[in-house]
């Protein structure tokens, strides 16, 4: 016998699939012992054996198959059609006997809530709050039949049709159960949120309250008032202007009443009762085990919940305790790529760098420097070190770390002395040779020794990489990436640290003797060693030699990765630059945008994705212009020298600035070094994954080889050894929609352990109307039309266009000799595309929070890198 009803207290979460997300969180409820009010759940196979008794319903559902969300026309049509059917079919005599008994043991002098449960709402990973529709004050057995039927109608809301297509669910497969719930005549509703919805701090309740029903405060029609709990203290309270509130009938229905005046500046919950509804809210949390979005009312002075959610909304937290408070920065906004890992990306870099410094956190890792930012020093210091990687980030960082709750986290005195002794073992031997370095060295020796390090490194990775096969050889790619930061300090770090130190102490010594830093801005440009413009210049060579042969131009256009090099042989003047492209792919290859992700096709996997820079070189530069770019370059920089050496020359000082400079321009160029071999590492380590993944696709381990993607090293390991005890087919199918949910998550630059995401906005004073502001990281001023662009192999950027990115890492320096100016979303001072601008001597912007959505493609737009802003001159129809 079909089960059509179902009482609330016979409900759990195991019965999502006959009374849907909202039913089962009240049944639960209900059985945990909180104050729901009494009801029952019409339930899904009541809404099958409806729909099935109306044939035209399957010429509906194929509709919905083939509709397109965008067009609103249709859907309107088509969903309109659905309901207005459902309304005239008839309920057959069985759901009807079943739902009137129930109605009858509960009251029928009662009024009730009718209200949809969508098998697909409420759900951990996706709410369809507020897609069908919801009743209240319903009385009487015609009145509760009508709107049962209406609600069962409602599964077809043009809303719901959309949400439902947009995220991939099939309108067959979603069933809606109703409930029917008492209702309870109240004094104030609203909605209480667990964690703060706004910054996500887990520890904070938020609770916006009304007069009256809650409709008023969901449709918009009043401002609530707003209180903030943590740990049964009120942080704060806002005291709306309550001006109208929505109120039951005797007769049924709701109605609209403007509220006498004084009770409309009246605090709606009384101190008492705000500390009494959060912990009630956080014993909510605590059953379900994760943060709720909960409907609460109050009648009678007694509270009542009538609907509780899982916050959908929230950024993930890694897994550690929220106290004491510790401070994570976004590792990718640092790198350039915010874009979440697969699971070996992930522990890839979790294996080059200490655990306990590096969390995970929706698909993204957060570089936990609490335990450092206790120490006094770095207090002071670390914040105007972060300022060149990004702005926004310092702000917050700045922000968090003289809170007293995060002071008081660790006992100060021990984490001085602990630093201290970090900073002794770690950072003075490395200090004592940059100041060597610095006053006596040989900085072009040092430059050679660092290339000559780097090329002894990969070889002896290659070694260990090629020397291995099955679990060894995943073994060996850990222990390459274990040792990298080992032998990457001490034989790079004071070479590098000397160029930035260098150029720190000229930029002073300009500011005191001009007034500016335009002087060592100017020495920055076309630094020697520098392997980003080497690359940069190398792609500039290459489209040189396409230039000229029109069929290979026209072959680009259409190659494909696998058959790339073979198909060059095929058409006439292939040949001659094959060699060319074997070269870059050779030196090159393993890098790409988003390279710190070892998941990421690299160049040597996808040489197509090139093609897009090789044509943006011939359409907006020169032959040979590129080159001649560099060698004027070189001789501004000679220029710049020459001029801060005039201003001190007769003085003492004199020979001490020509070291700096010395130093500056021959170990500059080394900013980029320590990240190209580590690229190069993952490069090499990629390819040695990939064989052992091919050959488990091939053995049927694995469907594919590309699924290795979706395992950490450790699972990969135990894979290979035989010893995975989780069925990898279906772990890897989790991973993999775990991915794509993580995708659409925007990762915050600052975050707590309690899980507030920090956000400082920058000042704005004197800032033009309209205008942009962000990081003024290269000078100059620049009017173009904007190109906007996510991907760089995805379009083409031509003469006298502004590229406005997400972000740049150094797969996306093959655009910037295009460019004449750079705005970007992410990035501070001192970060790739920063340096290469200024390298280029091209304007850039950086850290203009949603540039590629605030700045349409041909709009005409003036960069200003002096002061940091992004004007609108025209439209992209003017």
């Amino acid at each position: 016998m079909q089960q059509y009803v179902i009482f609330f207290n016979q409900i759990n979460r195991s019965s999502l699939p006959l009374v849907g997300g909202k039913g089962a969180n009240l049944g639960e409820m209900t059985q945990a012992g909180f104050p729901v009010p009494s009801g029952f759940c019409v339930t899904t196979l009541a809404y099958r054996d409806f729909v099935a008794t109306s044939p035209a319903m399957e010429a509906f559902f194929a509709k919905l198959s083939n509709i397109d969300a965008s067009d609103l026309h249709q859907v309107r049509e088509i969903g309109q059609g659905i309901r207005e059917h459902l309304q005239q079919v008839a309920i057959p005599g069985k759901i009807t006997a079943e739902i009137l008994h129930a109605w009858k043991k509960t009251g029928t002098e009662n009024y009730y809530a009718v209200r949809s449960s969508a098998t697909a709402e409420d759900l951990p990973n996706a709410s369809f709050a507020g897609q069908q529709d919801t009743y209240l004050n319903i009385k009487g057995q015609e009145e509760l039949l009508t709107h049962v039927r209406k609600c069962w109608a409602s599964l077809f809301t043009d809303r719901a049709i959309v949400y439902r297509t947009k995220n991939g669910f099939d309108h067959r497969e979603v069933y809606l159960s109703i409930v029917i719930q008492q209702m309870v005549i109240p004094e104030v509703s609203g909605i209480m949120f667990t964690a703060d919805p706004v910054n996500g701090n887990r520890t904070v309740v938020s609770i916006d309250a009304s007069f009256g029903l809650g409709e008023a405060l969901v449709s918009g029609l009043v401002t609530a008032d707003l209180y903030k709990v943590k740990d049964h203290v009120i942080l704060n309270k806002k005291i709306a202007r309550k001006k109208l509130a929505i109120y039951a009938v005797p007769e049924g229905g709701t109605v609209t009443q403007e509220l006498p005046a004084a009770q409309q500046e009246q605090q709606v919950l009384t101190d008492s009762q705000i500390i009494d509804l959060a912990g009630l809210g956080k014993k909510i949390e605590k059953h379900y085990g994760q943060p709720q979005d909960i409907e609460f009312c109050v009648a009678q002075n007694d509270f009542y919940i009538v609907q509780s959610r899982p916050i959908t909304t929230l950024y993930p937290l890694p897994d550690m305790p929220q106290q004491p408070v510790r401070v994570m920065l976004s590792f990718g906004h640092a790198q350039m790529m915010t874009d979440a890992f697969k699971p070996l990306g992930l522990s890839v870099l979790q294996n080059m760098v200490s655990q306990r410094l590096f969390k995970a956190a929706g698909g993204r890792i957060f570089l936990d420097l609490s335990d450092i930012l206790h120490n006094k020093l770095a207090r002071l210091i670390f914040p105007k070190v972060l300022s060149n990687a990004d702005e926004a980030m310092s702000r917050a960082i700045d922000v968090v770390i003289k809170r007293p709750e995060f002071l008081k986290g660790r006992q100060l005195r021990e984490a001085d002395a602990v630093n201290a002794s970090t900073v002794g073992k770690i950072l003075m031997p490395v200090m004592k040779q940059v100041w060597t370095i610095l006053r006596s060295g040989d900085p072009k020796a040092g430059r050679e020794h660092v290339d000559k390090f780097m090329q002894q490194h990969m070889a002896q990775t290659r070694q260990a990489l090629c020397g291995v096969q099955g679990a060894e050889r995943i073994k060996a790619v850990k222990k390459q990436c274990d040792s990298i930061f080992t032998e990457l300090i001490p034989n790079i770090g004071p070479y590098l640290l000397a160029g930035l130190l260098a150029n720190v102490l000229l930029k002073k010594i300009c500011i005191r003797k001009f007034g500016n830093q335009t002087e060592v801005d100017l020495l920055n440009k076309s630094l020697p060693g520098n392997v980003t413009s080497e690359m940069g210049l190398a792609l500039g060579d290459l489209a040189d030699k396409v230039r000229n042969l029109p069929d290979v131009q026209e072959y680009l256009k259409v190659a494909k990765d696998q058959s790339f090099f073979s198909g060059l042989d095929e058409v006439p003047g292939g040949r001659q630059c094959k060699a060319e492209f074997a070269a870059f792919i050779d030196k090159y290859g393993m890098r790409c945008p988003g390279e710190i992700d070892i998941t990421t096709p690299r160049w040597y996997e996808t040489p197509t994705r090139l093609t897009s820079a090789i044509f943006s070189n011939i359409q907006s530069l020169k032959p040979g212009e590129h080159r001649e770019r560099f060698a004027r370059g070189e001789k501004e920089a000679a220029e710049a020298a020459r001029r801060i050496l005039q201003a001190e020359e007769g003085r003492l000082t004199s020979k001490p600035v020509s070291r700096l400079i010395n130093v500056y321009r021959n170990l500059g160029g080394l900013r980029e070094h320590h990240k190209f071999l580590m690229i190069s590492v993952i490069g090499e380590c990629k390819q040695a994954i990939l064989a052992e993944a091919r050959q488990m696709a091939a053995t049927g381990i694995l469907e594919q080889a590309e699924d290795s993607y979706y395992l950490t090293l450790d699972e990969l390991h135990q894979l290979l050894q035989g010893n995975m005890a989780k069925p990898v087919t279906e772990l890897v199918a989790r991973r993999k929609a775990q991915y794509q949910r993580y995708q659409e998550l925007k990762p915050p630059r600052v975050m707590t352990s309690e899980g507030e995401i920090v956000i400082v906005p920058p000042r704005r004073d004197h800032i033009p109307a309209g205008a942009l502001l962000g990081s003024p990281v290269s000078a100059g001023v620049a009017e173009g039309i904007a190109r906007v662009i996510l991907r760089p192999e995805e379009a083409v950027l031509k003469a006298g266009e502004i590229l406005i990115a997400p972000h740049t890492d150094p797969g996306w320096t093959p655009l910037f000799q295009s460019a004449i100016a750079i705005v970007t979303e992410v990035g501070g001072l001192m970060t790739h595309g920063a340096v290469v601008a200024r390298e280029y001597g091209i304007p850039a912007v950086v850290g203009v929070d949603e540039a590629t959505t605030l700045i349409k493609n041909g709009e005409r737009i003036r960069v200003d890198g002096t002061q940091g802003l992004i004007e609108f001159l025209s439209t992209p129809n003017e």
